[in-house]
Formats: structure tokens, C-alpha cells, sequence
């Protein structure tokens, strides 16, 4: 059948922070100058936020240059960071740590960035933008070399392929100008590097996997504006990562875990490391007498300037995470996510009046953005993430030298060793991990969790989690890493199940939280995540 088409001037793939910061500044400037600009965002989830996920301390800077006026508009910036702590974590016992200079919070708010986008989206609707949540946005259209916009998936195909009962073809939304704001690991963002071979002379990125829960606590254990950040136990001093416990408004405490997911060994379970963080006697009577409320589960891009690809591509640009904009010293990155996607904006304006769209688009965004105090954020902390190749301690010393000597300018610069999932070493040469199992108070295991995500797939669509060789589950992944996928997903979509006396790997493509932790652990690259069908996958009202 054939689809629909639809033309705009600008065409941003992406509701997250990145995408509506864009969104909005598109139109403020178009607004202010007279000028008839049509701008349409696209989004996979069922409503704007909907797929946002983040721990969030937010640095407000990017929203005061964007929206200065967000405090009398009722923004949902309830909760300021009053107090920071940070806790070295033995298998017992903690050791409270100086908070180092740039983990600080002054100025901060502990949110939810679910809600904050779900406010952004309400702005950006007001200065006239066209905002369709619940479409994916599957493939780049590109004539002549250049990349002329997107267009969504087909919605009800069954299984075999054939048009369901609610079958509706995608459509085509064609644009002058396409930013690509999906977040970490984005499907679209992914083909755009490929493509354009936009990652040529840049390190391999790197990534982390974050897995959070939503409390609700006793009113005795209740801090609102505590920032409390975690190094060492549960993880091994080998394997990168941290713990968080952030206390919002309303007797709600996010707790969560970061895993590098460039970790060595195997038997390593993400979920079951951050379900033990909660048992540590530091933590644990913040949650007594507590409940869950909401669980989810994130990948997220670590690798810094050295790794950030070329941002411009013919016919448009990436922006946010899809980039990698993550100030990892300072575990922040959606004020850094929303200033990249203004800019990229105000580029993209000159770019539309300019002849050569695509020249003006290449010579403004970039230098703009090195211009900027994003750049400034990420220089000073680039060497942070690579030193903890080394170990944690070999790593704590080299955030706190580079930050307390050098200021963030050493003269030199650390690089990433490669892809994360060629970290991996065999099982036979790592040690086994025994996880205690959960005990339904505290710890949970992966299906009620999901539960609590609101994920949720329509029943019979194609499988959006794509295998390249289907025999190398039971010839590589099983034999030689024992089914790392059955441990590195944190929503049990992998299983290997016994048929015929064999393992045979299943993929309960329903449970997807949309991390894309497969698409980038997977030992030989194997799996691709494609999106699914608009509207599915998880719920962060709250998150």
C-alpha cells in the first residue's frame, strides 16, 4: 500500500530532551522573526516522556536560556538538591567520601525528567509545533545522498507479514532538514553514523546500562533534596559503575545502579547487582516499611568528546544522546542534551536561508557547539570514564587529580580500547557470580519488575529484536560467554530453554524496555534492535 506523505521544514526524531529543547527554540526564533516554519516531532512512545528514563539531578542552565520564565509557568521542578553524600561501599560497610567539586548540586532539582518532557511537550505544542507521539520512526529517507526525512512504520502486520486487522501503512514526513534526538543507541541515529561513516577517526563509544526503581518510604526516612551517589560494592573494583539513591517530593526515593557496560565477566547480572545495592546496612532502612512503585531500565552513551561522532550529516544532524552529550563527571547530561539540540536549532535556521543547507548546516552547529559551555563540560571530564579501565581505585584517583590539580585541562587525553561488547571474556576464564534470590520486600525479580514498567507490545507484531545469525546463540554465545544475554537484559527477554536436549535461545520480544543493552553487549554484535510498533514498550509516568 502505498503511504502518505507529508512535508515540513524540519523534522526532529525524538521527544526527549534534546528533541523538544530543538523543537521549541525552532519556533521561538520563527515566531519572533514573522517567519511561517513547520516543525514535526515524532515519537515512538505512547505520549511524550513516556520513554524517558534518567536518575534525574538536573542542572537547570539550559532550561533558563531556553524557557527563563519556567518557575512562574509551573515547570516540574519541585524538589531542590540540598545535600550531596558520597559513600564508598564495602561488602558491610561504607566510608563516606569528600564529595568531589563537580559531583556538587547547588542549583539542582531532583525530578523526574518523564514529567519535565511531558511540560516541554505541552510548551513546544503552544509555539505551534506538531507533535505525534506513538510513531515510530523506522527508516531515513535519502535521495541523491542526502537525507530528505523519515518515515514510520507500518502498524498491524501480523507475524507472517500480512496486513492485520488494524493494519495502517507508515507514512512519509519529508523535511528540509531532519535532527535526529532518539537518545542513546537510536535506531535511525545508528544508520545516519553508518552510512555516513560519521564515527571515522573517533574512539569506539562507550556505554552504561542504568536500572532504576521509584520508592515510596516511611515519612521518618524521607530527605527531600538528598543526593546520594555510591562507588565499589556490589561491583567488583574491575567493573565501572555506581550506585544513587535521590530523594524527591512526596515520600519518593529513586534508587538505581550504573553498570559500564564494558565489564569482562559473563556471569555478570546488571539487574541482580543493583537488587544487592539495596541490601547494603547503608542503604536498606531507607526502604523499610517502603513500597515500589515504578522500575525501568536505560542504556546510556560514557565516551565523551573522543568518541562523539561528527554531528552533521547531508540533510541534517544529531543531537542529544543521539550524539552522546553526557558530562560523566558530573552523571548529568540532559541540560547538555537540550543546549546541543537549541543550538543545532539556531543552526539549522541560517541553514534554511542560506543556499547551501547542508554546507551552512556543517560549518555553523559544530563550531557553535565548541564554542559553548557544553564543550567546556565535556573537555573537563574527558578523561574521567577512561581511566577507570584500570580499576576503581586507579579511576578515583585520576577524577580527583584531574579535577583537583589539573582543573580539567591535562594536557593529555585518555581513549576508550574499543567496543564494549568485545570486553567480554570467556565464562570458563571468569569467575562464577551466586546471586542470592529476591525476597519479595526488598529484592524482586525481572517479571515483576517489568511489571511495574507498563511495558507493553501489541500482541502479534514482528519481532523488533533482529538476530544476524540465528545459529550463533548455541555456537558462540552459549558455549563460549554461558548466554550472556539471559543476564545482560534487564527485563528477562532472553532465555535459553532446553528442546530436544539443546539449548535454543527465546526472545520474549514483549518485555523490552527499549534499554538497548542487546544491541550493544551482544559478544559478536549479533542482535539488532529495530524499533517496534508506535505506542509500545514502557510507561515512565513518573520515572
Amino acid at each position: 500500500m502505498p503511504r502518505d506523505k507529508m512535508e515540513f521544514d524540519v523534522v526532529i526524531v525524538g521527544a526527549g530532551p534534546a528533541g523538544l529543547a530543538a523543537a521549541i527554540r525552532l519556533r521561538q526564533v520563527a515566531v519572533a522573526a514573522g517567519r511561517d516554519l513547520s516543525v514535526c516531532l515524532v515519537e515512538k512512545g505512547a505520549q511524550v516522556g513516556a520513554h524517558v528514563l534518567s536518575g534525574n539531578v538536573f542542572d537547570p542552565r539550559a532550561l533558563d536560556e531556553l524557557l527563563p520564565d519556567w518557575r512562574e509557568r509551573n515547570a516540574p521542578l519541585a524538589t531542590p538538591a540540598r545535600r550531596d553524600r558520597f559513600l564508598l561501599l564495602g561488602r558491610k560497610r561504607a566510608l563516606p567520601l569528600p564529595v568531589p567539586a563537580n559531583l556538587g548540586n547547588r542549583g539542582c532539582y531532583v525530578i523526574s525528567l518523564g514529567r519535565l518532557c511531558h511540560w516541554l511537550g505541552e510548551r513546544a505544542e503552544e509555539l505551534g509545533v506538531e507533535i505525534y507521539p506513538g510513531f515510530a520512526a523506522t527508516e531515513l529517507l535519502e535521495e541523491g545522498g542526502r537525507i530528505v526525512g523519515i518515515a514510520t512504520g507500518d502498524m498491524g502486520l501480523a507475524k507472517d507479514g500480512s496486513p492485520g486487522p488494524a493494519f495502517a501503512p507508515g507514512m512519509e514526513l519529508r523535511a528540509r532538514l531532519t535532527l535526529l534526538a532518539e537518545g542513546c543507541r537510536g535506531s535511525l541515529s545508528q544508520q545516519a553514523i553508518r552510512r555516513f561513516r560519521l564515527d571515522a577517526g573517533r574512539d569506539s563509544q562507550t556505554y552504561g546500562l542504568g536500572i532504576k526503581e521509584l520508592w515510596e518510604v516511611a515519612p521518618d526516612r524521607h530527605r527531600p533534596g538528598l543526593v546520594l551517589h555510591t562507588a565499589g560494592w556490589p561491583l567488583d573494583s574491575r567493573c565501572y559503575g555506581g550506585g544513587f539513591l535521590y530523594h524527591l517530593e512526596d515520600r519518593r526515593v529513586a534508587v538505581g545502579l550504573v553498570v559500564g557496560l564494558d565489564y569482562t565477566n559473563p556471569h555478570l547480572d546488571p539487574f541482580a547487582e543493583m537488587q544487592r545495592l539495596k541490601t547494603h546496612p547503608a542503604l536498606r532502612s531507607t526502604f523499610e516499611d517502603g513500597r515500589r512503585l515504578a522500575y525501568g531500565a536505560r542504556a546510556l552513551v560514557e565516551g565523551g568528546p573522543q568518541a562523539l561522532p561528527r554531528l552533521v550529516f547531508p540533510g541534517g544532524a544529531l543531537i542529544g544522546d543521539a550524539a552522546g552529550f553526557l558530562d560523566v563527571a558530573r552523571i548529568k547530561g540532559a541540560h547538555t542534551a537540550m543546549k546541543s539540540g537549541m543550538l543545532a536549532a539556531e543552526a539549522a535556521l541560517a541553514a534554511l536561508d542560506s543556499a547551501d543547507a547542508d554546507v551552512e548546516m556543517s560549518a555553523s552547529y559544530p563550531e557553535t557547539l565548541k564554542r559553548s559551555w557544553v564543550w567546556e563540560q565535556l573537555w573537563r571530564s574527558r578523561n574521567v570514564r577512561p581511566a577507570f579501565r584500570w580499576g576503581l581505585w586507579a579511576g578515583l584517583a585520576n577524577a580527583a587529580l584531574g579535577a583537583m590539580l589539573f582543573k580539567g585541562e591535562e594536557p593529555w587525553t585518555l581513549h576508550h580500547r574499543g567496543a564494549d561488547h568485545q570486553a567480554l571474556r570467556h565464562a570458563t576464564d571468569c569467575p562464577p557470580i551466586a546471586y542470592p534470590k529476591p525476597d519479595g520486600t526488598l529484592t524482586f525479580d525481572r517479571a515483576s519488575s517489568v511489571y511495574l514498567s507498563g511495558t507493553n507490545h501489541r500482541e502479534g507484531q514482528p519481532c523488533h529484536l533482529v538476530l544476524g545469525d540465528a545459529a550463533r546463540t548455541t555456537e558462540v554465545n552459549f558455549p563460549l560467554y554461558a548466554g550472556p544475554e539471559a543476564r545482560y537484559c534487564p527485563a528477562g527477554v532472553y532465555e535459553y530453554v532446553t528442546e530436544g536436549g539443546w539449548p535454543k535461545l527465546r526472545i520474549n520480544a514483549q518485555n523490552c524496555l527499549h534499554c538497548k543493552t542487546c544491541d550493544i553487549k551482544d559478544p559478536t554484535g549479533n542482535i539488532l534492535w529495530v524499533p517496534p510498533e508506535g505506542g509500545g514498550g514502557p510507561l515512565y509516568t513518573d520515572m
